[in-house]
């Protein structure tokens, strides 16, 4: 309900609102389409989150009867199924709602739903086969021992297999697009909060920009109590400032792990063991505050998708965005979101690495692998961090000690002006 709810926000309405019903028909079904698969983005998101809450639900009341539901079974099941509806939603469903939309049904056939439906459906068939095809070539370039006799093993080789292809895709896309996305964090939350004055004269502001956009931010700040200006945008700052530096520091606290200890490799557990141990060394209060900088993480890497030039024209707009944005951004949010447990996992946020039945093909088995990757993102995280500081540093100083030049303008300043 809270995604159809979400699509229905961003999508044009012009787009839904025709006199052809065959196009209304096909409009509504992808939507439908889209709303699933949004809502598997979604539950990959909260799974991981859910998961370390509720083994310390567990750990807090180990003889309750009302918990003994919550168990290392159901969180398994979740797991595959949710892995299960990623894979179905990147190769079928998303396909077909593309193709679906776009067809019209082959040349001298009967016009009408079903027609579009038939195009969609071999269009459909024909990319799977190209898929399968790919990913048998690839799995016999690196095992071409099993690669013959799996060839007819859908279920238990290929899924799996597949599933570790967009893993690793969407680790890598977290990779660029996380560490550029925490420095954006705070101009973000910057613009939507008021700033401070810092000795600006915000009447003499309200003069100068009066006739143009700026007025309105200025009198927001105008209007704004001296906490929301003193002391709202320095405490948003600073908890910015201090998620951001602890994961790097547990980034490169699991680096350490890593040259030191074999365990910390990140393998996926045949069996959870919920309400046996906690899944933090600092008990429940760490646990807490994994759930937080998982979630952070999350925000931060849609920011610095959304934010890099080559995927901002995928920006939905609200009432403004057509059926084919609608798709590609599900399928780009699905492709971030069903890699977080891995990423999260792979750079030490979380000791939690249940990947189900789809982590016995994974590459996260290569130290080396393992080991540059977080060092590229400690690295990443740590340039953007120092250059965002420094800049924002740079800005208030230029601000401050600009100020007596601005309050006084000079004759030809007041002209152009």
């Amino acid at each position: 309900m809270v995604s159809y709810l979400i699509l229905t926000h961003f999508k044009k309405t012009a787009e839904f609102v025709t006199d052809d019903i065959e196009d209304a028909t096909v409009n509504k079904i992808a939507l439908w389409l889209c709303t699933f698969t949004l809502s598997v983005a979604v539950c990959a998101v909260l799974l991981l989150p859910i998961s370390i809450l509720s083994n310390e639900v567990l750990l807090t009341f180990p003889q309750s009867y009302y918990m003994q539901w919550l168990n290392g079974s159901l969180i398994h099941g979740l797991w595959n199924l949710v892995f299960l509806f990623s894979n179905l939603s990147l190769v079928f469903l998303m396909p077909f709602a593309y193709f679906f939309t776009e067809s019209e049904g082959f040349a001298g056939s009967r016009k009408g739903v079903m027609a579009r439906v038939y195009e969609a459906v071999v269009l459909l068939l024909l990319l799977a086969l190209l898929v399968l095809g790919i990913v048998w070539v690839a799995s016999a370039l690196l095992h071409d021992n099993i690669a013959r006799k799996s060839l007819y093993d859908l279920w238990e080789y290929y899924l799996p297999y597949l599933y570790s292809g967009i893993s690793l895709f969407g680790v890598l896309l977290l990779l660029l697009c996380t560490p550029f996305g925490l420095s954006r964090m705070f101009s973000v939350t910057g613009s939507l909060l008021v700033k401070p004055n810092l000795l600006l004269n915000t009447h003499l502001l309200l003069f100068l920009f009066s006739f143009i956009l700026l007025a309105f931010l200025t009198e927001m700040r105008r209007k704004a109590s001296p906490w929301q200006r003193n002391l709202g945008y320095p405490l948003a700052m600073l908890v910015l400032l201090a998620l951001t530096v602890m994961c790097v520091l547990m980034v490169c606290f699991n680096v350490l792990e890593l040259l030191l200890d074999e365990t910390a490799m990140p393998r996926g557990m045949e069996d959870p063991h919920l309400g046996m141990a906690s899944f933090s060394m600092f008990g429940s209060l760490g646990a807490a505050v994994q759930v937080v900088l998982i979630l952070y993480l999350m925000v931060s890497s849609v920011v610095g998708f959304y934010s890099s030039p080559l995927f901002t024209g995928l920006l939905p707009r609200a009432q403004d965005t057509n059926l084919t944005q609608i798709i590609a951004n599900c399928v780009s949010l699905l492709i971030l979101s069903s890699a977080l447990p891995v990423f999260s996992r792979t750079i030490g946020i979380t000791r939690f690495d249940l990947l189900g039945d789809f982590g016995r093909y994974n590459w996260l088995g290569n130290f080396y692998i393992v080991f540059l990757y977080n060092m590229l993102f400690a690295g990443l995280t740590s340039a953007s961090l120092i250059k965002t500081v420094t800049w924002a540093v740079q800005r208030e100083l230029i601000r401050a000690f600009g100020h007596t030049h601005t309050l006084y303008p000079s004759t030809q300043h007041k002209q152009a002006l």
